[in-house]
């Protein structure tokens, strides 16, 4: 039996940074107009190119975006939720969580939630750390603003139920590792950790080989992907392979990670009964 009805969970999710994936590191960066441009290319170009090749497979998935981008780019975050898509929180302005007060991380909260409301009439559901940090009170946050799932953690293959100062919560942790981001791959910036650039087909094959034990297993499948990088030519065929090779098997859902959370909850909630 797989984690839900629909078979095996294949989340392909999308960290639309844009810019915020420089300046949430150094505000000064802003003033350096091509590290700008290289970021411009999510929302510019990447993200449509993303949305059109969901739309072909007919998927919906979720977007993790920060407050800020969603505020300067309205008509876009408008074609993301017209065409199915979740709307999940990335933050406000992608600052490192570590260098923030508790007020600071608070408001960035705060701020990236009513971003999302305004933008879809919603409160988000879901939460992904800028840059894979937590501190101390970033748990005790989601659970204070209800949210239903995490994506942070790098411990399991397996979605769990996640245990907040001490106490079980309904919150849904889907965890994912670096293996399966796009930017240890393909991230490169002269300011940037990393600065790496490998051929899609090694990325492909490293996918390729992750699905087929995750499948086997009967575990999920969490994908972190940036469409100022997977969006780009030769790399958005990495996702396509990826999609043509897990539809290839039988009992895939390739879906929103709120709807697939929901699907998973009972039987998380059962098993620790």
């Amino acid at each position: 039996m797989h984690l839900t009805d629909r078979g095996f969970p294949l989340f392909l999710t999308f960290d639309l940074d844009a810019e915020t994936m420089w300046t949430g590191r150094d505000a000064s960066y802003a003033e350096r107009p091509i590290l700008m441009s290289q970021g411009a290319y999510g929302w510019k170009v990447g993200t449509g190119r993303v949305l059109d090749l969901l739309a072909r497979y007919g998927i919906r998935t979720t977007f993790f975006i920060p407050g800020l981008i969603i505020d300067q780019r309205p008509e876009l975050v408008e074609r993301i939720l017209e065409a199915g898509h979740e709307l999940a929180h990335h933050s406000y302005s992608h600052r490192w969580i570590l260098s923030l007060t508790a007020d600071e991380e608070r408001e960035e909260m705060e701020r990236g939630i009513e971003s999302i409301v305004r933008a879809s009439g919603r409160r988000p559901r879901g939460w992904r750390s800028p840059a894979a940090e937590l501190s101390k009170i970033s748990l005790p946050l989601l659970v204070e603003h209800g949210f239903d799932y995490s994506s942070n953690f790098f411990d399991d293959d397996s979605p769990y139920l996640l245990d907040v100062e001490g106490k079980p919560t309904e919150i849904v942790e889907l965890p994912f590792r670096w293996v399966l981001d796009d930017a240890p791959f393909f991230q490169y910036s002269i300011v940037l950790p990393g600065r790496t650039m490998q051929a899609p087909s090694a990325v492909l094959e490293a996918w390729k080989a992750e699905f087929d034990v995750l499948y086997a297993e009967r575990r999920m499948m969490m994908v972190g992907m940036h469409p100022e990088m997977i969006g780009q030519p030769s790399r958005l065929k990495v996702l396509e392979g990826l999609i043509e090779h897990a539809l290839a098997h039988p009992d895939v859902w390739i879906g929103r990670c709120d709807e697939m959370s929901d699907a998973i909850r009972p039987k998380l909630t059962a098993a620790r009964a």
